[in-house]
């Protein structure tokens, strides 16, 4: 849900989505001084599982926790896992090893596992991983008083049920490790689009989408706090649709008055847009069969909306797409590009790509490089194919792609997309492009870091500006991940 841009790649595996952990942090002003217990959290994978942590937080401040990034002090260690590829459930299971290595010198201390990972195995986990007190799944983070108290005296405690309506709206999230600037928030939940190759319909349970009106509280709120930049964020943002609640299946059998004033992705975009007209809005993740025009009209329409959607494809191949049960051809796909560009011609994409895809031949890896030729994508995620257990690919098809040869398309795709990726941040040089200011860059302490309208890094000298600040800048140079520049003067944004 968060691409990484290909100077970030670091091996033939790619599966580092954004950071590989969140260690705990301080919960800022959300500290109460009644609390006199300690939470340290982790997160792994999608943006989801970041933002499910800052209310798990929230919950449990309200519990006599305050977070701590010193794991050794920890009363509670939570990780809160993904699912999406076993390389990811490996890297949870290694940590694991290091708190029981913490747990031996403060035997008091509890361990849980949150998340994707917990609702796959369920109970399982405590039989397979001694160390675990606890296991929570993405839809029960409100019984966690009760897991808790479970815990405290004695007993495993496990709650994995999947819920029809939960979207956690009426929780205020608390911004772990927050810079103050950016911030998540959550519009749905769950996914009806049974991709073949994914884990989340299961882990997550069926689509459902959040009341408006909490979204438009959390994003005024989120403003009034200093924040300039917000992400709506679901599994598949565009199937964004609220008629009074329930699930989005069930819409059909909602009542003319539900139907006439009921709330569409392009719809919300709108509201937010309106509601805080210098907050910057993007969005993730948008799946191609459900984005639609209207949503591209409201981005265009709107100057505070991003120019840039993350458009997961997957495969170039039309027969592999089908394979996958994706609900869009490589010929829609391209229709849906070529709208894309007609209508917000400075707009950045960025791709999901799988590589070895079970039955994958030569020729299907091929229609995938000539695909991304069409489109040439700001960014990508680029992953080989990773069997997940209980999917449908998992259960009917053979992974049959040898190991070698997933790794050589997949190190084609990437050098592909890094070819592309500097072609497109050459397109920068010699503009001037707004930028907000997130924080000090990591290769450099005198000059800040920022990302333009089309998701971009910008670096540029620090001067006398600071973050937060929206700030011009003519870009000078690039790389094929980083725009390289010098202020020039303050936004009129600011």
């Amino acid at each position: 849900m968060h691409p990484i841009t290909a100077e970030m790649i670091k091996d033939d595996t790619v599966e580092k989505i954004i950071d590989e952990s969140q260690q705990g942090s301080t919960l800022a002003l959300e500290h109460r001084e009644k609390n006199t217990r300690k939470l340290y959290i982790e997160s792994y994978g999608c943006q989801m599982n970041f933002s499910d942590s800052e209310i798990v937080a929230s919950i449990l401040s309200k519990e006599g926790f305050n977070t701590t990034q010193d794991l050794a002090e920890a009363d509670l260690v939570l990780v809160n896992t993904c699912s999406i590829r076993e390389k990811a459930e490996q890297t949870v299971r290694k940590r694991l090893e290091k708190f029981n290595a913490v747990k031996r010198t403060n035997p008091h201390m509890k361990v849980g596992v949150l998340g994707c990972m917990a609702e796959r195995l369920k109970s399982k986990f405590l039989e397979e991983e001694k160390i675990v007190d606890m296991v929570v799944g993405p839809d029960a983070y409100k019984d966690l008083p009760n897991l808790i108290q479970e815990i405290d005296e004695g007993r495993n405690a496990v709650n994995v049920i999947l819920s029809k309506d939960e979207t956690y709206g009426d929780v205020a999230p608390v911004r772990l490790n927050s810079n103050g600037v950016t911030a998540f928030v959550s519009i749905t939940r769950g996914c009806d689009n049974m991709c073949t190759f994914c884990v989340v319909p299961y882990t997550r349970g069926r689509e459902r989408s959040r009341d408006p009106q909490s979204i438009l509280e959390e994003v005024n709120d989120l403003w009034e706090k200093g924040f300039k930049e917000i992400t709506l964020l679901g599994q598949n943002v565009d199937s964004y649709l609220w008629y009074g609640g329930g699930l989005k299946k069930d819409f059909d059998k909602a009542s003319e008055m539900q139907k006439a004033t009921s709330v569409n992705f392009a719809k919300l975009l709108e509201l937010v847009a309106q509601a805080q007209p210098k907050m910057r809005i993007r969005f993730s993740t948008s799946n191609p069969q459900d984005m639609t025009l209207d949503v591209i009209e409201a981005m265009a329409n709107h100057e505070n909306i991003c120019n840039y959607i993350h458009l997961p494809v997957q495969s170039g191949s039309n027969r592999i797409l089908k394979a996958m049960n994706r609900l869009h051809t490589r010929e829609e796909y391209f229709q849906l590009i070529d709208n894309i560009r007609r209508i917000i011609p400075d707009c950045a994409i960025s791709q999901d790509m799988i590589a070895g895809f079970p039955t994958e031949t030569e020729a299907d890896h091929q229609d995938t490089l000539s695909l991304m030729e069409y489109v040439k994508y700001d960014f990508g995620f680029m992953f080989a194919y990773s069997e997940r257990p209980g999917t449908l690919a998992a259960r009917k098809l053979a992974d049959d792609v040898p190991e070698e040869t997933k790794k050589r398309r997949l190190q084609e795709i990437i050098a592909l997309q890094q070819k592309h990726g500097l072609y497109r941040t050459q397109q920068h040089v010699g503009k001037v492009e707004e930028v907000l200011i997130e924080g000090t860059s990591k290769k450099s302490d005198a000059h800040w870091m920022g990302r333009n309208s089309q998701n971009t890094v910008v670096v540029f000298p620090k001067e006398h500006y600071k973050v937060g600040d929206f700030v011009n800048v003519k870009i000078n140079d690039c790389t094929s991940a980083t725009l390289i520049g010098e202020a020039v003067e303050y936004s009129k944004n600011n």
